[in-house]
């Protein structure tokens, strides 16, 4: 199974600036036009709100963006990552130089709009397979540069992580088993990199690729693009042999019958990839 991502409040830490030096980067370029016209000296408070009901994520970039334009800032955070806000609740308080807090309410802004979302979308799938066996998963299609955060974002909302990358795990694909020659022949070339993965997994398509996976002894099995009877079937063949997971073109208004199957893992490039972001807004006071 995959190996658990590291996400301490350390490793976050580093992850949000580094994420963050990017965007601000990105934003600031040579300088606020805008926020130079304000007095350097100038403090303010400032206000984050929700727009509607969500699950917060992206507490780390928030204060990263803030913090390195004005370490002295100070913030205070009326509802934590993975807990729920209501619409039109203050999620934040801010204090610091004016300046600062215009140039990173964008870039802070945009962290804790996308990562709320995807967050809020995963809880809702995972809510949706409550009371069965399945994990709601992650995917490889997250936004470039921001995997981690986005990953991280799904484990907030209470789902399950999927490898991080290329370099983890081995996922043997339709374009794979082609290239090596089938099923059997793909299995056994895995078993040359079976130490540097924390898991090996393929993909089949019919039940009798199914089988054969499973006569060459696979211990993870990507289902993809089957229907309730032939997923169902696909569980009783397996019969607890190896960790069955499906993929491909699932939506939450099916998804609690695709649980009900008895698979063991749903995978859902959507968490990360089709997302609506949360909305928030900064608002400011005079000091």
């Amino acid at each position: 199974m995959t190996k658990s991502v590291d996400f301490s409040a350390e490793t976050l830490a580093r992850l949000a600036e580094a994420d963050v030096a990017r965007a601000l980067a990105e934003d600031v370029g040579t300088g606020d036009l805008t926020a130079g016209l304000i007095d350097p000296g100038r403090s303010s408070r400032a206000q984050v709100l929700a727009r509607e009901s969500a699950v917060i994520c992206g507490q780390a970039w928030v204060q990263a963006a803030v913090l390195q334009l004005d370490p002295d800032a100070r913030l205070s955070w009326h509802v934590q990552d993975g807990e729920r806000c209501a619409a039109n609740q203050v999620v934040l308080e801010l204090q610091g130089r004016a300046q600062a807090l215009l140039t990173a309410e964008r870039t802070a802004l945009n962290f804790l709009q996308l990562l709320s979302a995807v967050a809020t979308k995963t809880a809702r799938y995972v809510e949706a397979v409550k009371g069965t066996r399945a994990q709601i998963v992650d995917t490889r299609k997250t936004l470039p540069g921001l995997r981690l955060a986005q990953k991280y974002a799904v484990r907030t909302g209470g789902g399950t992580n999927h490898r991080i990358g290329l370099y983890d795990a081995v996922l043997i694909k339709e374009n794979h088993i082609t290239a090596a020659g089938g099923v059997t022949a793909a299995l056994q070339a895995a078993e040359r990199v079976v130490r540097q993965a924390s898991f090996v997994e393929i993909e089949v398509e019919t039940l009798a690729q199914l089988e054969e996976a499973l006569n060459a002894d696979a211990k993870m099995v990507l289902l993809d693009n089957m229907d309730l009877p032939t997923l169902r079937e696909a569980v009783r063949l397996n019969a607890g042999r190896a960790v069955l997971e499906i993929s491909g073109g699932i939506t939450l208004e099916g998804l609690r019958a695709l649980a009900e199957t008895g698979v063991d893992r749903i995978s859902i490039g959507g968490l990360t990839k089709d997302v609506k972001a949360t909305d928030f807004s900064m608002r400011f006071e005079e000091l």
